[in-house]
């Protein structure tokens, strides 16, 4: 059996491997060492274990990671997404459908200083669903409008995918995040739009609230401006060049700290559970950067990915056909396994294959956390779908995830305008200092 083969038949095992729910950064390990031990030896093999894990984990870069991670519990632990949601409830809550594009509104502005698209979901699912059961709502499209929205956590900045897409194939993080500032935008615009198509055809599924009157509009602003100042400075100053990513990070960490104290949160308790999830987190990611470098180191051995960039371009086939082909292998994968197992997971074969294609790696990147979200929503392996259904046991995933669709259909189609019009994804980086 060739290299290649073997490579081919290694990673069969490992998606099996993940099937039977055998934690991804252990089944890449498993496959990775053993792999190695049949093409390299176990000598080699033995050498190489000495050094990669400590390799995988030491980039100065991820230490963005922990920060972002901690600036995001620390924002959720202070109680800042009621506010969020408050205050876009404020001004379109008195529409048909209004609380549901308030949670998508919400869901935008938590996301700019969480990057998590399971924490996003988790906090607003438990300020928005209450709300807008006592509202009338229908209790599918409700859970679905926040199952929706909290994948805007992963796409608009900070977001964890994107630092370590970004720090894998060598790519600013800046760059990733300014990229995906107007696909950000517009996804929660379409979001938005789905809703009023749902509440057009179907009034009774979003019904209309109380007005707020001006002085509690201004109120509900006035307790969120902070929050906005804080995106503004940790990602405008990335884009002016002020400062890196990792510093960023750490003034978005301070900014969240003093944001909290001011709101008279802080304590002892509220730091220990932030440090205690933020390093609860910080090595699920770590390990599963482990397990992908040991994986990794065998894969590139076995010549498996340079063959199929050699089969691909012996195609003769048209570069955008095998985009679509990828996208839509991405949007199955998604369906079985979660956003950051899937990308590590790929991203040693898909990598060479776009650069050889000719596609602009922040491009391809932005398009890949956007099909990583239909991932997030679809089932089975739906996670924000599981995580609503955990919050509220009156829902059920089957309802749910017919509930969905329309989020889907309209995701589809955003990912059609990115790649038709790359200028979305590309004009901001393009001017960035």
């Amino acid at each position: 059996m060739s290299d290649p083969t073997i490579g081919f038949v290694a990673f069969i095992i490992l998606l099996l491997l993940i099937s039977i729910k055998i934690p991804v950064a252990i089944a890449m390990g498993i496959i990775g060492i053993v792999g190695g031990v049949i093409i390299k030896g176990a000598y080699s093999t033995a050498f190489i274990l000495g050094s990669l894990p400590f390799e995988a984990v030491f980039p100065y870069g991820l230490s963005v990671v922990p920060l972002f991670i901690l600036m995001g519990t620390i924002a959720a632990h202070a109680g800042l997404s009621k506010d969020l949601y408050r205050a876009t409830q404020a001004f379109v809550g008195h529409f048909k459908g209004g609380l549901a594009i308030s949670t998508v509104g919400a869901c935008a502005a938590f996301g700019s200083i969480c990057g998590s698209s399971l924490a996003t979901v988790a906090t607003m699912g438990r300020v928005a669903l209450p709300e807008m059961e006592k509202a009338g709502y229908e209790e599918n499209f409700a859970a679905a409008s926040v199952a929706a929205g909290g994948t805007l956590g992963v796409l608009i900045p900070p977001s964890i995918i994107m630092v370590i897409y970004a720090i894998l194939t060598e790519e600013s993080v800046g760059q990733m995040f300014a990229a995906a500032l107007l696909p950000g935008l517009l996804a929660t615009f379409l979001y938005m739009l789905a809703i009023r198509f749902k509440v057009k055809l179907d009034p009774e599924a979003g019904p209309v609230t109380p007005t707020f009157s001006f002085s509690k509009r201004i109120k509900a602003v006035a307790g969120v401006w902070h929050v906005a100042l804080l995106f503004g400075v940790v990602i405008g100053g990335i884009y002016a060049g002020w400062f890196s990513p990792t510093e960023a990070a750490a003034i978005g960490v301070m900014g969240a700290l003093i944001l909290t104290l001011l709101r008279k949160r802080l304590s002892i308790n509220l730091c220990k559970d932030c440090l205690l999830e933020t390093a609860a987190i910080s090595g699920m990611i770590f390990l599963i950067l482990i397990g992908t470098a040991l994986f990794n180191f065998f894969i590139e051995s076995t010549m498996l990915p340079q063959v199929l960039v050699d089969w691909v371009a012996n195609l003769d086939a048209n570069r955008y056909v095998i985009l679509i082909f990828l996208l839509l292998f991405f949007i199955i994968l998604g369906m079985f396994m979660d956003a950051l197992s899937m990308i590590l997971l790929t991203l040693p074969f898909v990598f060479p294959l776009i650069i050889s294609l000719d596609f602009n790696p922040i491009w391809f990147g932005i398009l890949m956390v956007s099909v990583v979200e239909i991932g997030l929503i679809t089932p089975p392996v739906g996670m924000n779908l599981f995580i609503l259904v955990g919050i509220d046991k009156k829902l059920n995933i089957t309802s749910l995830s017919k509930a969905i669709v329309l989020f889907v259909v309209v995701d589809v189609i955003r990912i059609g305008v990115l790649v038709l019009i790359p200028e979305l994804s590309l004009w901001l980086p393009s001017k960035m200092i």
